[in-house]
């Protein structure tokens, strides 16, 4: 009976402690919170000027979010006549040449990309479509992007780089011819 009595205490002590560890919410007003044991004492999330500082601080780091009326709004480009294009002219119009036997479905110079359709390249027995997009008006090969594929999936890479590489070839003979004008 005795045994039975202590066990009980010693139940009891040790559901208080962990209760009191949880009060406040997470470590707050527990026994890590530098107050006492069960949660009393000084507590620095309660301290008006450290509240004040760290709303301050919230406020701050929020992100700047402008007011719309409709969804519609996210999609419209402001009207500026002073757009200039972000797009290399040379890789542009090389793109256009060395795939010129593929059929353009759609070409956007604003934002770069160029969509065709399948089509066999001269003296080739397997069609590709490609997507190309130019992302940075550099003369430069980190400003072309090509994606291929087969109708059987995505083109292997040696055809994909040989394909950048000749974009790219024949976009530096374009700069030439145009500097020697």
């Amino acid at each position: 009976m005795r045994q039975q009595k202590l066990y009980t205490t010693a139940i009891v002590a040790i559901l208080t402690l962990m209760l009191s560890g949880c009060s406040g919410g997470g470590f707050s007003g527990g026994p890590f919170s530098g107050g006492s044991l069960f949660g009393g004492g000084p507590r620095a999330d309660l301290d008006p000027a450290a509240l004040e500082r760290r709303q301050a601080a919230i406020e701050r780091n929020k992100p700047k979010v402008e007011k719309r009326s409709t969804i519609w709004e996210l999609f419209e480009r402001p009207e500026d006549p002073n757009t200039s294009v972000k797009v290399s002219k040379y890789i542009w119009a090389a793109s256009l040449d060395v795939l010129s036997f593929l059929p353009v479905q759609s070409a956007d110079p604003f934002t770069g990309v160029i969509v065709t359709g399948f089509g066999t390249p001269p003296g080739g027995g397997r069609a590709y479509r490609a997507t190309i997009f130019v992302n940075d008006p550099a003369l430069d090969a980190r400003s072309l992007k090509v994606a291929l594929q087969t109708r059987s999936g995505p083109a292997s890479i040696a055809t994909v780089r040989a394909v950048e590489d000749a974009i790219l070839t024949r976009a530096r003979q374009l700069r030439i011819g145009d500097s020697r004008l």
